[in-house]
């Protein structure tokens, strides 16, 4: 018997059921609006590799996230980006009915199969509210993903958390435990509350909760006003018994009910600590899945030289196996593959020989895009010793003006430096444009402002693909670093107390420093060295930050 058939045994009969309100699967079901709901594909897809019995709850979000346009300056344009799920899903026949208001919102799911080469299946339900039955306002609730006012978004919250579990029920499932991907959620707790008769300990044993988010503002909040508007008034009572007096904070509702709490990474478990003080919070860092995210050329390559990785990826720390010029050439075809899409698409004068870093990432403050451009001159002339070009992508949040605003800074940059270094920033950033950026590039660099990086995954995708990450030491990459092995770091290291003027400082120096002096005369002259570190990203960091491991840690330390 092999692990998979035990997890299968120990769980027969009985399902997880796991909750995120996004779950990002595919370019073409566009329910996801970064690294929370990649994730939750990346779990669904782990989890029918390994014969998990877990079934996907997550809502329709019909309007989907949106399609960007940028105009010459950098202006981001917004473009609806609806699907239907006629197309990719089956309408299951069973209905659920909750209460919004006072009034019965009846709540239906599409039924989408994830299936995998190994047999395994996993069903992810899509919940709609847009049904006849409802009124106009009611057939909207699950629209707009993240769409809206509190209210908008606790009535959202409502159909996940209580209209998930009894669509569960209305089909049939036996469910083990509920897995909450973030507290969105977390209301699945009140219903268990109410069917034990208010028992909370009962309901810890059924309740499996993750966080993601290491700053107070993240987590959702609501008046109890407005609960008490749309849940009644008798709820109230309850919710703030363990949600919190002042107001209902669905992430401390969740931990209070729930008998197993993790972060996404171990540095991200002290932060939560440290917000919520008193509360056992394990760590599971976040993995991402190893086929989805490792490109074609990698893929034969994986395939020739280490059959079977696609399931079992702790079969990469063999790389060593693979004569180093074959990992030069797979890079090579996919870089060649990606300068082309930019040059085509943006006009850009990209070299495929010239040291290519990549940055992509939602479009965000924390995130820091512009840090490599603080000093214009250093990077001139770090760029006149030795040639570097920089790919660049990423969505604002249409009401993130500042996110906005930095992307048209870009453009300006892109523009001051046009002649010295080249700068192009693709629109559009999805799953298969991620594909693209993250295998083609020489360094993927990350700068997130010191800790609001709970994980990261995007520099586990670009290890799958021999490509070396060059990072501020925060969330997986403090687990995932040896300095000169596995890549570069920037800044301090985890622990030194600086302000954010002197940490901006020492990231900016660091930053420079290490491109100016390391990576790119590493790059074009001692080939032997960059292509350890690719060896060592693959064999040292994409066999352990994959979503196999992370999905066997929560069965044996959550589900079981």
């Amino acid at each position: 018997m092999n692990e998979n058939d035990g997890f299968k045994g120990a769980l027969r009969g009985e399902s997880i059921a796991y909750f995120s309100m996004e779950i990002g699967l595919d370019e073409r079901i566009p329910t996801y609006a970064g690294g929370l709901g990649t994730l939750a594909g990346d779990t669904v897809r782990s989890s029918a590799d390994l014969g998990i019995p877990i079934v996907a709850v997550t809502l329709a979000s019909r309007m989907g996230s949106f399609r960007q346009e940028l105009d010459e300056s950098g202006r981001q344009i917004e473009h609806p980006a609806g699907w239907n799920p006629s197309e990719l899903c089956d309408l299951l026949p069973e209905r659920a009915m909750v209460r919004v208001r006072g009034r019965p919102v009846a709540v239906a799911a599409w039924e989408h199969i994830v299936k995998s080469p190994t047999g395994g299946a996993v069903p992810v339900l899509f919940l709609d509210t847009d049904l006849e039955e409802n009124s106009p306002e009611d057939r909207g609730i699950t629209d707009v993903l993240y769409g809206g006012d509190d209210r908008y978004r606790l009535k959202q919250e409502i159909v996940l958390g209580i209209g998930g579990m009894r669509i569960l029920d209305a089909l049939g499932f036996r469910i083990r435990k509920y897995h909450m991907n973030e507290g969105h959620s977390s209301l699945l707790a009140l219903e268990l509350l109410e069917r034990s008769g208010g028992d909370p300990e009962e309901v810890r044993k059924r309740c499996v909760f993750t966080t993601h988010t290491p700053v107070e503002a993240g987590h959702d909040q609501f008046s109890y006003d407005l609960v008490g508007e749309l849940l009644g008034g008798k709820k109230v009572e309850i919710l703030r018994r363990f949600g919190g007096r002042d107001g209902l904070n669905m992430t401390l509702f969740a931990l209070n009910l729930s008998m197993y709490v993790n972060g996404v990474a171990k540095k991200h478990r002290e932060t939560s600590r440290s917000m919520f003080p008193g509360y056992e919070i394990h760590s599971v860092t976040n993995g991402v899945h190893s086929y989805s995210w490792t490109c074609p050329s990698f893929r034969k390559l994986y395939d020739r030289y280490l059959p079977g990785w696609a399931n079992e990826p702790e079969m990469l720390v063999r790389v060593g196996i693979i004569p180093d010029e074959k990992i030069v050439e797979a890079h090579a075809a996919v870089k060649r593959e990606l300068i082309d899409y930019v040059n085509g698409s943006t006009g850009a004068a990209m070299d495929p020989e010239v040291l290519t870093l990549g940055f992509a990432r939602r479009s965000t403050e924390y995130k820091r895009p512009t840090l490599l451009f603080s000093d214009l001159g250093r990077l001139r002339r770090i760029g006149s010793r030795e040639e570097i070009q920089v790919v660049m992508a990423g969505k604002a949040h249409p009401r993130d003006l500042q996110g906005k605003r930095l992307i048209e800074e870009i453009f300006g940059i892109a523009r001051a430096l046009k002649g010295d270094i080249e700068v192009a920033y693709l629109a559009n950033y999805d799953m298969s444009l991620a594909s693209k950026i993250i295998s083609g590039v020489d360094v993927w660099l990350n700068t997130p402002l010191r800790p609001l990086e709970a994980s990261g995954t995007s520099g586990m995708k670009a290890a799958h693909n021999g490509v070396i990450n060059f990072s501020v030491l925060d969330g997986w990459w403090i687990e995932g670093w040896i300095e000169g092995v596995t890549g570069w770091s920037i800044g301090p290291e985890p622990g030194e107390d600086l302000s954010p003027e002197e940490g901006r400082r020492r990231d900016t120096a660091d930053l420079y420093s290490k491109l100016e002096y390391i990576i790119t005369p590493t790059f074009y002259h001692r080939r032997d060295d960059w292509v350890r570190i690719m060896n060592n990203s693959i064999g040292m960091l994409a066999y352990y930050f994959n979503s196999h491991r992370m999905m066997r840690r929560y069965v044996t330390e959550a589900y079981l």
